[in-house]
């Protein structure tokens, strides 16, 4: 019973407010600018094409204007518009910060919604399959509209590779922690899928393995051929003697090199050499993707232990090594000729 009159008070409160929000912008604006105002509130705007704008956290109605008039969503007359059109309709909710779409000619009406009810623009970053940690970082470093330092370097193989969206002013720790995530439910999935007696005690064995078939073939149809070969040399205790093993190694974990592979690289003293060290390195050497990850879980069955470049992109695979040292001469002489032609 005690409550009615407050809320029939509350109401009038309200309904005494508007006018005298109405009075004051009036006076503020004057007849003529009053008018301005109703009559270019759900009118065309000025932009002339669509176009995304940011804006800053802590930005007030002043600057957010003046900012979409640096932009082109506004003209000089919505400018002087904006803040008492926001002010009469600051209880459709705050305007927001972030990034937004604004459509060519929208209207001030539409401006103020965008600001308060759309969602922000999604970005999207891609990650190639294959990539080092040292070079995902420098794609998260120069990532437009991430903010913030990584704050620690995340393991070799443990973010995965995919297109990932994100919003300006997300941090890049954010967009790891998603990144990492990603990897351990893609790892996750696939080794609940994995054959029957592989030569792999973990998941991880598993990611080490798909990291170096990631970096082998680019090939999608090879890739559980080149895992099988791998799988076949792991049971027989052969060295792996991967190439892009070696390339890790000497680049310092770049997992690039400006030149060709040496005798002297192959005999690197490295944890990471297979030419040198038997079984799988002690980590993964770049960022495999879901496909190779399914590859070295469920690797082709073929009796192959070698495989060599074809000069078209793809592999020779061979059974004995016979057969691999004429692949490999082949493959040679395909070089050879490459250099003449150069």
């Amino acid at each position: 019973m005690d409550q009615a009159p407050g809320r029939r008070g509350g109401r009038a409160r309200r309904w005494i407010a508007v006018p005298a929000l109405v009075g004051l912008v009036a006076a503020t604006l004057g007849v003529a600018g009053w008018r301005a105002l109703l009559e270019v509130y759900h009118a065309p705007g000025p932009l002339a094409e669509d176009r995304t704008v940011v804006i800053e956290r802590g930005a007030g109605p002043r600057a957010i204007a003046k900012r979409l008039r640096e932009a082109g969503v506004l003209d000089d007359l919505r400018l002087r518009a904006f803040v008492p059109a926001a002010r009469l309709t600051e209880a459709a909710g705050p305007l927001r910060a972030g990034e937004y779409a604004f459509p060519a000619g929208v209207s001030l009406a539409g401006v103020l919604d965008i600001l308060r009810t759309a969602p922000t623009v999604q970005r999207r970053l891609t990650i190639p399959e294959g990539l080092t940690i040292v070079q995902i970082l420098a794609l998260l470093e120069q990532a437009e509209g991430l903010t913030g330092t990584i704050s620690e370097v995340p393991p070799e193989g443990s973010l995965l590779p995919e297109t990932w969206a994100y919003t300006w002013g997300d941090t890049r720790d954010s967009v790891i922690r998603r990144m990492r995530a990603g990897m351990d439910r893609a790892l996750a999935e696939a080794w609940a899928q994995r054959a029957e007696n592989l030569p792999l005690s973990s998941p991880r064995e598993a990611l080490i393995l798909a990291s170096i078939i990631e970096r082998e073939t680019g090939v999608a149809e090879e890739r559980a051929k080149v895992a099988g070969v791998f799988i076949n040399r792991l049971r027989r205790g052969m060295p792996l003697q991967s190439d892009p093993t070696v390339i890790y190694a000497v680049s310092g974990g770049l997992g690039v090199l400006d030149r060709p592979l040496t005798r002297a690289d192959l005999e690197t003293d490295h944890p990471h050499n297979t030419y040198r060290y038997r079984g799988l390195p002690p980590t993964p050497i770049a960022a495999p993707g879901r496909a190779s990850l399914l590859a070295a879980v469920r690797p082709a069955e073929t009796d192959a232990l070698y495989f060599v470049a074809d000069g078209t992109g793809g592999h020779v695979f061979s059974r004995t090594l016979e057969e691999h040292n004429r692949a490999v001469a082949r493959w040679r002489a395909i070089e050879r000729e490459r250099r003449k032609s150069d």
